[in-house]
């Protein structure tokens, strides 16, 4: 597929069924685009399917299915759109988070390979699990469950609003580190650390306690 020029091819890349629940659409919402009316579009569609393909089928499936549902907060980026906020940062702009588009490659632009390999990330907010943190200011039960039961993420890093948090997929690599803004803030764990291997069951029990997974 060509870089969309038209209404018409755009609309065709946007109802691309990416899994079972989510769609191409939903991921080229950006605040920062649509702010500025710049087009968050692929360069390179067919990469961008792939790569976010594989983010939603081994990676948010588990976790819609588990909770009942996910909700984006910021997926694909263009490289244009990314490096207009990375820009908008370094200026000290408050609202712009975005890392340089090489940090970016294979993370949240889905369609540029990062050393040969694709990848991808959205940050996503769980709805059912907000109650549970902002009762307890908490990030670690769902930071667990999903290393226990999602082993294709490559990478996790959590933020206070909304507990909303950066989750990857990326060729080659799974069940890697998981950080947080949230207190404790740094690495609770990554592959070497004592507490990566086994289950942690006792961290979300909980959660399966009042009947909030679905599982």
């Amino acid at each position: 597929m060509k870089k969309p020029e038209s209404v018409s091819t755009l609309t065709k890349l946007g109802r691309i069924r990416l899994s079972d629940h989510f769609f191409m659409r939903e991921m080229l919402y950006s605040d920062v685009a649509n702010l500025h009316g710049m087009p968050n579009i692929p360069d390179y569609p067919d990469l961008a399917i792939e790569a976010g393909s594989n983010l939603c089928q081994k990676v948010l499936e588990p976790i819609y299915k588990a909770f009942g549902g996910v909700t984006m907060r910021s997926a694909y980026r263009s490289p244009s759109v990314n490096d207009f906020c990375n820009q908008q940062q370094k200026l000290g702009k408050s609202g712009y988070s975005c890392g340089s588009n090489e940090s970016n490659y294979a993370g949240h632009i889905w369609d540029y390979r990062l050393d040969g390999f694709l990848g991808a990330t959205a940050t996503i907010v769980v709805p059912a699990y907000l109650d549970y943190f902002e009762k307890h200011g908490d990030y670690r039960p769902l930071a667990w469950w999903i290393h226990d039961h999602v082993p294709d993420h490559a990478g996790m890093y959590f933020f206070p609003k909304l507990c909303a948090f950066n989750i990857s997929w990326f060729e080659g690599k799974s069940n890697q580190a998981i950080q947080s803004y949230v207190a404790p803030k740094g690495t609770l764990t990554k592959q070497g650390m004592d507490n990566f291997e086994g289950e942690h069951s006792r961290f979300y029990s909980d959660l399966i306690e009042d009947g909030m997974l679905h599982e």
